[in-house]
């Protein structure tokens, strides 16, 4: 017994910043940044909460998918940059939605959604539940470095989710993998003020090896791709969408080039969205599902990569009621 998508839902801020916008107060420009990232424009909160953001997602998923709060059995929240440390993101989530289930978080940077499918796949196999949201909310804007051009044009915040359900095949394939290295690509955690920490204090902002991130997420993709079709037993040209983590262009244009895959058939949200971290996978294939483009018994290939070094890859066959 595998799971089915249900219903998505994602939410952005209110407030997009431009590559122009940046311009004001860094030496950069809309000609610097666009080609070699992708990214034109980033949703940055403003007067949102996450909280609020996750929320807006959830409720869209949950109307997508034709089920209320109080038939949750599970909440699982991907996040690196919630509201809270304490408690669970999920927990805020499930109070103002008015769930009461189990609600928790999971870590695993911009791989983090794949992770918690996994996660939702065991809970839904072993029969505890027949309703779980799956949700990934980040607040980048929180976490970068903003006198740092190189890493803050890079990232956005915003929200999506999807509600899963038992009595399907996904997945199809999966594959979880890290490839252990934390000065990569690393937050240092909250300093505290504790009188007998003796260690080093570094602020708690993003600091990234560009060069090697790019290699790792190329390879990733490729792997991933490869990886899954030969454990589902179909052909790359068999895929009908790529939804892959929205890092850079760079990467994806690397990734495509080498797998030899129709273009076109790769989701992007990039450009206007920035890297969300874990929502970028759900809140483009989010994108696909509104509009119209995810056909019954089409093949999904999701691939999320990033800090850790951790990889989550995972093959669908979308089977949402309906379509």
């Amino acid at each position: 017994m595998g799971f089915r998508i249900l219903g998505t839902g994602s939410a952005l801020p209110e407030r997009s910043v431009t590559n122009d916008d940046l311009s004001e107060f860094l030496d950069t420009s809309d000609e610097w940044i666009f080609p070699r990232t992708g990214i034109r424009s980033r949703g940055i909160c403003t007067t949102e909460t996450l909280d609020e953001l996750a929320v807006t997602a959830c409720r869209r998923a949950l109307e997508a998918a034709g089920v209320s709060a109080g038939e949750l059995d599970l909440i699982i929240c991907s996040t690196t940059s919630g509201d809270h440390l304490i408690p669970a993101e999920a927990c805020a989530v499930a109070e103002l939605i008015g769930a009461s289930c189990p609600a928790f978080d999971l870590s695993a940077a911009c791989a983090g959604f794949v992770f918690a499918l996994d996660v939702a796949d065991g809970y839904l196999a072993r029969g505890r539940g027949e309703r779980v949201l799956v949700v990934a909310a980040e607040k980048m804007s929180r976490l970068v470095d903003w006198s740092d051009r190189a890493t803050c044009v890079l990232f956005g915040d915003g929200a999506a989710a999807a509600v899963l359900g038992p009595d399907g095949e996904n997945p199809l394939a999966l594959r979880l993998t890290t490839e252990p290295s934390v000065d990569i690509l690393h937050v240092p955690g909250v300093a505290g003020s504790s009188p007998y920490d003796a260690t080093e204090r570094p602020a708690s902002v993003l600091a990234m090896e560009g060069r090697r991130v790019f290699k790792f997420g190329v390879n990733a993709i490729c792997d991933s791709v490869q990886a899954l079709c030969e454990q589902a037993g179909v052909a790359v040209d068999d895929i009908d969408h790529f939804v892959f983590h929205q890092a850079n262009e760079r990467i994806l244009s690397s990734a495509v080039q080498r797998l030899g895959i129709d273009n076109a058939k790769v989701a992007r949200a990039l450009e206007e969205t920035g890297n969300i971290s874990s929502a970028c996978i759900p809140l483009a294939l989010d994108r696909l599902a509104r509009a119209g483009e995810l056909k019954g018994g089409q093949l999904v290939v999701l691939v999320g990569f990033g800090a850790g070094l951790d990889t989550g890859a995972c093959l669908l066959r979308w089977d949402r009621p309906g379509d």
